[in-house]
């Protein structure tokens, strides 16, 4: 079989849909580039000085990794320089990171997580990146905060790379998803997996359970009815899988169907969820509906949600539609 990379899929996506401009397929690449070098510093571990803490914390008050800054750094430089961007937003850092003026200013916006799941990063369990694209808009001089707050329903393209027993990029641009492996030895990424679907029928779900005693009725009641087996309302019985990792649990939905669960609860009322609606609920909400999934907060389809701040929080339910349809309309009752 031939080899397709990701610059002829990008290429032929253009052709068949033009939804690729030149600058958006150049901005893909950039960003796949910095995927490759952040999953070499994650496979050199110990060896490379990246595990442990950096002993500082981000805009979100959590203690940074080593692996989170470095993450981070290698975005930021990879993209800055070569005209695509006009401006870049991270998980980690408190505001927008405009393009130097030595550059050239571009039409698109970059939003990240550097690196998901970094509880993870000491123990070598997979990890990832998380990234979604926005159009700039029109006749914008500086860029601002605001210009970020697109409903994700307004996004180009999304994308995650897990770092795992094999580096995977997987990434859509409005017309379905596709899976790209790392193949190490040339430095390449090769596509692996097209037109990925979500499977309708399921028997999984992830969510951390340690929070069972502050969830919502709603959510309780669902995972109650899932937990209840084969002799309960569902009649068959459940696997709960949670790794912890928001792109690792996706990518198991993806290939294998399930709902990924990060609901509110009750123990702060002025967090309505852990998650960030820009950097990972949008662009996981993208991927998973382009896979035939749905993705919602329990009320609303996430995408169709008018962010407030960069930095937003929400609860999130996706993956396999019937679950997440299920589940959202025990929150309507």
């Amino acid at each position: 079989m031939k080899r397709i990379g990701l610059t002829q899929h990008l290429i032929g996506e253009q052709r068949l849909h033009n939804n690729i401009p030149a600058e958006l397929r150049l901005l893909l690449e950039v960003v796949a580039r910095a995927c490759k070098t952040i999953s070499h510093a994650v496979g050199k571990g110990a060896l490379g000085d990246v595990l442990g803490s950096a002993h500082s914390e981000n805009v979100q008050g959590e203690v940074q990794k080593k692996l989170d800054v470095l993450s981070n750094e290698i975005l930021l430089e990879a993209n800055e320089w070569g005209g695509h961007l006009a401006a870049m937003a991270s998980e980690e850092m408190e505001t927008i990171h405009p393009i130097p003026n030595r550059y050239p200013m571009g039409e698109y916006l970059l939003l990240f997580d550097p690196l998901d799941g970094s509880s993870n990063i000491d123990v070598n369990v997979s990890i990832g990146t998380i990234f979604s694209v926005l159009r700039a808009p029109d006749a914008m001089v500086a860029p601002t905060e605001q210009d970020f707050l697109q409903p994700g329903s307004r996004q180009v393209a999304a994308g995650y790379a897990l770092y795992g027993p094999q580096t995977l990029l997987v990434l859509t641009t409005g017309h379905g998803v596709n899976c790209f492996t790392l193949d190490r030895e040339m430095g390449s990424w090769v596509l692996t997996q097209r037109q990925m679907q979500i499977p309708e029928e399921t028997k999984e779900f992830a969510i951390n359970a340690s929070n069972t005693r502050h969830w919502h009725p709603p959510v309780t009641r669902y995972v109650d009815e899932l937990l209840a087996g084969s002799t309960g309302p569902r009649g068959k019985d459940f696997n709960m899988r949670w790794v912890a990792s928001m792109v690792a649990d996706v990518h198991r939905i993806l290939n294998r169907g399930g709902i990924f669960m990060y609901p509110g609860d009750s123990r702060d009322p002025s967090m309505p969820g852990k998650l960030r609606l820009m950097y990972e609920a949008n662009p996981m909400a993208f991927i998973v509906e382009q896979a035939g999934g749905a993705a919602t907060d329990g009320r609303q389809r996430i995408m169709d949600i008018q962010p407030e701040k960069l930095h937003q929080r929400l609860p999130v339910f996706l993956g396999s539609a019937r679950e997440v349809d299920l589940v959202t309309g025990y929150h309507a009752v």
